[in-house]
């Protein structure tokens, strides 16, 4: 049992890793990790930190430095504070790239998948055209088209809800504002030769003055504009603040969205459109003038050094500058280096399934693989697979350069925004040599794929070959024939102990979860479940060692202990959409309902509601063996502790 002694002697070893209190700025925790906000990174040693007992990993990102600790990371948090440090939470997010990229993320992930399907309609739809030119005349095409264009033409509305979250802005307001901006592109509102009317930028191109008290307007093109938008939202924000404090509270509710718009949307007209556009095009100009100069090794460098920076969340970065290039070219040279790096790494995680011994590691490298190759999201690949083994990641970087360099030397870019991957590199298709492209992929993903297969990697020791899988399981006993949990919901049977699932939804594998710590496996094996309904679960008896409101951990009397944790970073919500039904030290069976939780809620403050099944500690077993498979019920049979 860990002592409190325990728990203060993990606290000093980590205040003394990062560089001691005077170097926290403040601190925050949620249900398994102790999130710091240093004064100065650079003096904080993450082996040292990583090395101490009772430390399961350590993550830096988003300006944070976050030390994962696990279900006890409540008392940690609290021997750390009793030392004197700021619990508050909050504070500065790091350097300025540092809150460039925290800034970048916070906005565009909300929404980052709709971008993602619109991107992969609109290359489908360059294939249709491809094999069946008349079908781009008919009407079905344009419907689709508009279905897949439109998130990208009217983007500034959809960064106006999540930078107002971001900003601390009024929602409505800041839409208001970004339908302002498209509203010059889109609407006839200004006379126009032959006594026609057209839009406020069709009258700048015809060589109208526009003016607003006399002030001359430069007009600019606000469809698909990323910089403007976030910039006009963070003066609202600063506009209502103000208009808060200065206003009698009885014209308050409509003054402040009155003064915001009447202020804020000339503004963006006359300055913050321009200024931001002329930074956005120079930024635009700056990449293709690398590229014109020597394009393959552009595409080198840039698939060489992708995944590193998407380890670390730099190519959040480049994000602005691949809008910026759509809106100004209609596409986007960076993406066309893009596609071999990612693949690659699908490749080399591939190549991990068949050559490893570890049965936990190949569960996670298979799903991963697929997960990078169709859908071009590496996450799980590189922090549950790749990186882990060291070499197989540096030998898809390797692959990425190489098949980089190729794809760029034929000028390829894609037309479209898209997470690259092997169905979504139909977006080059009418940019560049598509033939290279796809060479440049081929090779890649040959490099990565045989450099790991035949060069090899250093398998995981810790359970090489030795891990039960369910063939094992089945001689030593059997869950009922009806799916069920035994009575108790971790009922022993020979050698397996069986886990219920906490919530109702479909059951997806631990590498599919888009968290780096429950991805990787490093606070344990265990699955997910993406929930259809908003109650949750105790999946075994025992006590609850930890309760958040997102969050609580459980130890049965033998031991075993498990982590139900709801969503992703839903720390951020302090508690709103979920009402928590149990206390911390109470005693429950199986079955007893832990929390109800509003989706809805989750969903709309812009974080994944997917629920994360981890058995932090299985006590005397020796393996997990996810069992649930598809759409799942709660008190159902979804793990078995297997030895």
């Amino acid at each position: 049992m860990t002592t409190t002694s325990t728990y203060e002697s993990i606290a000093e070893e980590v205040l003394r890793g990062v560089g001691g209190k005077d170097n926290v700025r403040s601190l925050a925790h949620c249900a398994t990790r102790l999130r710091f906000v240093l004064v100065d990174p650079s003096r904080a040693d993450k082996a040292a930190v990583e090395s101490t007992s009772g430390v399961i990993t350590v993550v830096e990102a988003g300006g944070q430095f976050q030390v994962v600790i696990g279900n006890t990371v409540g008392h940690v948090y609290e021997a750390v504070v009793a030392q004197g440090v700021d619990g508050a939470g909050g504070g500065s997010t790091g350097g300025p790239l540092s809150r460039v990229i925290d800034l970048v993320t916070s906005i565009f992930i909300p929404f980052l998948w709709t971008l993602a399907a619109a991107g992969l309609l609109k290359a489908l739809l360059t294939v249709a055209v491809k094999i069946s030119p008349g079908f781009g005349a008919t009407s079905t095409y344009a419907i689709w088209f508009a279905a897949a264009d439109a998130v990208f033409q009217f983007l500034p509305i959809l960064l106006a809800v999540t930078a107002a979250k971001r900003f601390k802005a009024n929602q409505f307001t800041a839409i208001v504002i970004a339908c302002a901006l498209v509203y010059s592109a889109t609407i006839a509102v200004m006379p126009g030769a032959h006594g026609a009317s057209v839009t406020l930028q069709a009258f700048a191109q015809g060589g109208g003055k526009l003016t607003f008290l006399g002030i001359p307007v430069v007009m600019a093109n606000y469809l698909s504009a990323v910089v403007p938008t976030i910039l006009a939202v963070y003066v609202q924000s600063h506009v209502e603040r103000l208009a808060e404090r200065v206003l009698p509270a009885m014209v308050r509710n409509f003054g402040t969205p009155l003064v915001t718009l009447a202020l804020v949307v000339p503004a963006s007209f006359l300055a913050i459109g321009p200024v931001s556009t002329w930074i956005g095009d120079t930024l635009a100009s700056g990449v293709d003038h690398l590229w014109g100069l020597s394009p393959w090794a552009a595409g080198t460098l840039l698939g060489g050094l992708w995944q590193v920076l998407v380890v670390f969340g730099l190519h959040w970065a480049f994000i602005p500058i691949a809008f910026q290039q759509l809106a100004t070219t209609g596409h986007t040279d960076l993406a066309g280096a893009l596609f071999a790096p990612v693949l690659a790494q699908a490749a080399a995680t591939f190549a991990v399934f068949l050559r490893t011994r570890d049965r936990d590691l190949k569960a996670v490298a298979g799903p991963a693989a697929l997960s990078g190759f169709l859908a071009g999201v590496t996450e799980p690949a590189v922090y549950g697979v790749t990186l882990r083994l060291k070499r197989p990641f540096v030998f898809a970087c390797v692959g990425g350069a190489v098949g980089g360099g190729i794809a760029t030397a034929g000028g390829s870019a894609a037309t479209s925004f898209v997470l690259p991957g092997a169905i979504t590199v139909t977006s080059t298709l009418n940019v560049g040599s598509f033939a290279l492209q796809l060479l440049g992929c081929a090779i890649g993903m040959v490099i990565a794929f045989a450099l790991t297969l035949v060069v090899g990697f250093k398998d995981l020791p810790a359970a090489s070959g030795t891990a039960a899988g369910p063939s094992d399981a089945a001689s030593d006993g059997k869950t009922s024939q009806d799916g069920k949990a035994p009575e108790g919901g971790m009922a022993s049977q020979g050698r397996i102990a069986t886990l219920a699932a906490p919530v109702a939804g479909k059951a997806v594998p631990l590498a599919e979860v888009p968290d780096q710590v429950f991805a990787s496996g490093a606070m344990g094996s265990g699955l997910a479940v993406i929930p259809s309904e908003g109650k949750v679960y105790a999946p075994l008896s025992g006590t609850l060692v930890s309760v958040m409101p997102h969050a609580f951990g459980i130890r049965s009397d033998s031991g075993v202990e498990v982590l139900v944790h709801i969503g992703l970073n839903t720390v951020e919500l302090q508690g709103r959409g979920f009402t928590p039904a149990v206390a911390q030290g109470q005693r429950v069976n199986a079955g007893d309902l832990l929390t109800d939780v509003d989706l809805q809620v989750i969903t709309d403050a812009g974080y994944d509601p997917i629920t994360v099944l981890i058995v932090t500690d299985p006590g005397a077993h020796t393996a997990v063996v996810p069992t649930a498979t598809g759409d799942v019920q709660p008190r159902r049979a979804a793990l078995d502790l297997v030895g």
